[in-house]
Parts: structure tokens; sequence; C-alpha cells
């Protein structure tokens, strides 16, 4: 038998006794039954410690009057998990004597035994019910074999009791993973979800970022000033100061191409938004109206918002049928709107100044807006509970995440600012590095897991954050002007766009991936 004091590692942290019994746990959840049993011979330590076998031999035999003390006798147990364990022991041996037909026993154990252990009184209530009704007695009928319930009950004790009484499930596996997952959170640059190694500690060197251009779009006459991807991955949609707004499509080998141009806009097309079942486009006018657009046609069903109605900014709900609308006009406000044009709300008056932009968080919990340059007003949609956030400089733009806890704010104050939708943050989070001036500059999240924050910038280049970090981690070079809006792909988060003033969108992925590209294609 291993000395219990024997310790392992550098550091002097580890249990030798312990991590002995983690790996036959693992040996013999993995199959390998016979490694596990020769191992626990050898070293002598038991994967089950010695109270759960003696525990496990007493429920087979039904020798309940000993289990009970043997939980009784168990130290370093909460009352909580003591009494549940020991109502489920009770239980077990009341249905015994109603199996046997014993229902004076039944009621014995229950009036003498449960009534004065201190046991939860809502569960002996309920126990004392099923008594009576009989409602259990099906499960322990005369056909059904003594060791199915025992072995049922053991399951249920094995899952009650904490260490060391027993193990949690695969707890090797699981220790091995949190190590894995810390040194992933660590890593600046990781953006795979592949299995990584074990033989090594995981460090990326930022091969797996969208670094490279792979493909340039031109079809664009003027500057491209939004961009976005489709909540599948499988469309790009931007819009420009051509008055124009076109729908792309993802190619399975990451080659994008163009599947409808959208004219109907009198001026430029500031804003594109994809429904989230992505079979609607919104394109907002800038100073003008908004459109809906059926995305596998390409045609315009719908227009929201006249001359009275001058719509700055637009979002949608997550059933795809509903969409708000923020308006430029001071008095105006936001709408929401069905699909078919009916107003369903609005938020108007002196408190819904004019709107510069708005979000819906996915969940549809939250509709958060910027309004008079500086100030962020999250609305609960469900209980009408608002705050307000007051930068010290102007925003431009709003980006949500994909799980509705956060938020990007652009500042012309050459800083993105994060902010949590739940309030707990008393400052935000702060990115600088990027170029921001005169121009209103979109950023998104990104990335596995959305870590990466992606910026445009007035020096013509898109810059990559880790969350963790306000410095960036990679500045992207390409475009020859100011890189007005970027887009990572949330099915690929290898695959990023940028749209510049220079009439181009620039498609981005890990360097190397041009030549990867070229060789499948030429069937190499």
């Amino acid at each position: 038998m291993e000395d219990n004091l024997t310790v392992l590692g550098a550091e002097g942290l580890i249990r030798k006794i312990e991590f002995v019994r983690i790996i036959i746990q693992c040996l013999y959840s993995l199959g390998y039954s016979k490694s596990a049993y020769c191992l626990e011979i050898e070293s002598g330590i038991r994967c089950r410690s010695p109270e759960f076998e003696l525990l496990e031999s007493q429920v087979l035999n039904g020798s309940w009057d000993d289990c009970i003390s043997t939980l009784n006798s168990l130290e370093d147990l909460t009352d909580g998990t003591r009494a549940s364990a020991l109502f489920l022991v009770y239980k077990q041996y009341i249905m015994q004597f109603l199996k046997q037909g014993n229902d004076s026993s039944a009621l014995g154990i229950l009036r003498k035994e449960i009534s004065t252990s201190g046991l939860d009184r809502g569960k002996v209530q309920k126990l004392a019910s099923s008594i009576l009704s009989l409602k259990e007695i099906k499960l322990c009928s005369v056909n059904d074999r003594a060791h199915e319930p025992r072995k049922n009950l053991l399951m249920e004790l094995e899952n009650l009791l904490p260490p060391p009484y027993m193990l949690p499930e695969r707890r090797l596996e699981n220790l091995v993973e949190a190590a894995i997952t810390s040194q992933i959170d660590r890593c600046m640059c990781h953006n795979s979800s592949d299995a990584v190694s074990l033989f090594e500690d995981h460090c990326c060197n930022g091969d797996q970022l969208p670094t490279e251009t792979i493909q340039i779009l031109t079809d664009h006459k003027n500057e491209v000033w939004f961009v976005q991807f489709s909540h599948d991955g499988e469309y790009l949609a931007s819009s420009s100061s051509d008055c124009m707004a076109i729908i792309w499509k993802v190619l399975e080998d990451g080659k994008v191409t163009l599947k409808h141009i959208l004219q109907s806009h009198k001026n430029p097309v500031s804003f594109v938004a994809w429904s989230p079942d992505d079979t609607k486009l919104l394109t907002c006018g800038n100073a003008e109206v908004v459109k809906l657009w059926d995305v596998e046609t390409g045609t315009c069903k719908r227009t929201f918002g006249d001359h009275d109605f001058i719509v700055s900014s637009c979002a949608w709900f997550p059933d795809s049928k509903r969409l708000v609308c923020g308006s430029s006009h001071s008095e105006k406000g936001i709408c929401l709107w069905d699909c078919d044009g009916t107003e369903m709300k609005a938020w108007r008056g002196t408190r819904m100044p004019k709107i510069l932009d708005l979000v819906v968080t996915p969940d549809g919990v939250n509709l958060i807006s910027v309004f008079s340059d500086r100030d962020i007003r999250i609305l609960n949609l469900v209980t009408n509970a608002e705050r307000v956030i007051s930068e010290e400089h102007p925003i431009t733009s709003l980006s949500i995440s994909g799980d509705s806890k956060f938020f990007i704010v652009n500042l012309n104050s050459q800083e993105i600012h994060m902010w949590d939708v739940a309030g707990k943050f008393v400052k935000p989070s702060r990115y600088i590095g990027h170029k921001q001036h005169k121009y209103v500059i979109r950023s998104c999240f990104g990335g596995l897991n959305s870590r990466f924050i992606a910026s445009g910038s007035e020096d013509a280049q898109v810059y990559l954050w880790n969350r963790r970090s306000p410095q960036p981690i990679e500045i992207l070079s390409g475009h020859k002007t100011t890189v007005n809006s970027v887009s990572w792909n949330p099915r690929r988060p290898q695959m990023l766009a940028s749209a510049s003033d220079d009439q181009t969108i620039r498609v981005w992925a890990p360097s190397g991936s041009k030549k990867t590209a070229a060789a499948r294609s030429s069937g190499q």
C-alpha cells in the first residue's frame, strides 16, 4: 500500500495515491480493465475507496442497517449530502418491504427511522405519499430481480458521494483538458478548434490568423463602406457609395463569387444587416430608407422609412420576422416593424434623440443604441429596465458579440472600447493602435469563440487584437486607403473580409492558404 504522504511533481503538489487512483479510473473508462486491475494489485491502491467498497457490499446484500451505519460514519460529508444518501437508502429499504408485502414494517421505518433522522420533510412526505398510493410498487414487482434496483441505488450513490469516497467521472481527462484549455487561453493567437498535442506545451505562432490576402473583389465602382458575412458563413454582403449592395457566395474552397447586385437606392448604401436565418438582407441608404431583399432571388421585397423617417441604422430580432430602425432625425427615435411594414412599436421623444447606431442582442433580450454622439443606451426589452453609458469621445459605430454578452464601440479618439451587456464592467476594455480621426470605422468580434477583435483604420490597414490585450497582435497591409469595415466569418474562424475606400474588398486567410487553394484547384 502506498504512503498517503508521498507527493509527485517539481512543486510537490500531487499526492501519489490520488494520482494513481485517477490513472486506474482512466484505464477502466478507456476499456483497459486488465491493465487497471494489474495496476491496482501492483500499487495496492484501489480505484474505489474502501468505504465505498464496503457500502457496495452492504447494498448488494441488502444489509440496510449496516449501510445506514456506514453512511453515518463517513467524515467530511455535508449535512445535505449525508441526508440525500440516507434518503436513497431508506427508500430502497422501504421498497424492499413493500415488495415482500410487509407494509407495516415499511411504515414502521417511515415512522421510527426517517421521521427522527432530520431528513427533508418534503422528501419524507413524498415518500409517504408514494407508499400510501402504492405508485412505486410496480417498480419493485415480484418479477423484478432484486439486484437491479440495488445497482441503480449504487449508481445514485456514486454520483452523490464526493471525493475521496468517489472520484468525479473521467477525472484525469478533465484535468488534462483543463490544462490544455488554460494554455490555449494564454495563447494570444490560437484560432483553431483542432485537437492539440499533449507532447508539448501549446503555443501558436500566428499561422492560424487571417493575415494574407487570398482574393480581391473589385465589382464596386466607388468606396466600399460596409461588409458583413451571413450567420451561416455562406454569404458575404457589401455596400458602397456607388449606391449598390452586392451579395457574394462563399464557396467550399473559400473562394468568393458574385451572386446578386442590388440596385434600388438613390443614395450611397452605408449599411447592411442579415436576418438571423440568412434568407433576407436589409440595406440602409445613407440618410435615406431601408430596403428588404430576398437573398435567394435578389429581389427587393419592401421599403421601410420615407422622407419623414430618415433611417440611420437597422437590426433584426432573432425570429427574422421583426426589425428595428433608428432615425437620424432627433424626433423620430426607433421604430419596430414586421416584414410586411407594419409598425409594431416605437420609442420616441426627448429621451430618444438622434440615433447613430443600434443592435439587438442575438438572444433578443436587449436593444442597444448609440445616441447624442457619446451615449449608449441598453434597454432590456423584457423588463423595460435601462441604463446609459457615457463615453468621453464621439462614438462612430457599435458591434455586438455572438453570445450577446459584450459589445464594442469605435471612438474617434483612436480607441475601441468593449463593455459587457450585463453592466458588471466599471471601466471598458480598451484597444489601441489603429488610426481614426474623421471617418466612420467599424470593428467586429471574430475568430474561434469570438476571442478576437478586428477593425479597419484610416491608415489603410486592418488591425487584429486578442480581447485580453490592448495592443494589436497583427496589422494587415494591402489596401491603398482607409479601411471602413471588417467582418469575420462566423463559421470559418480563419476567414476575414475588409472593405475600403480604394473600392475593393479583400478576403484574408492564414498565410499559405492562397498556395494551398491554387494547388487544390489545379488538382495537385
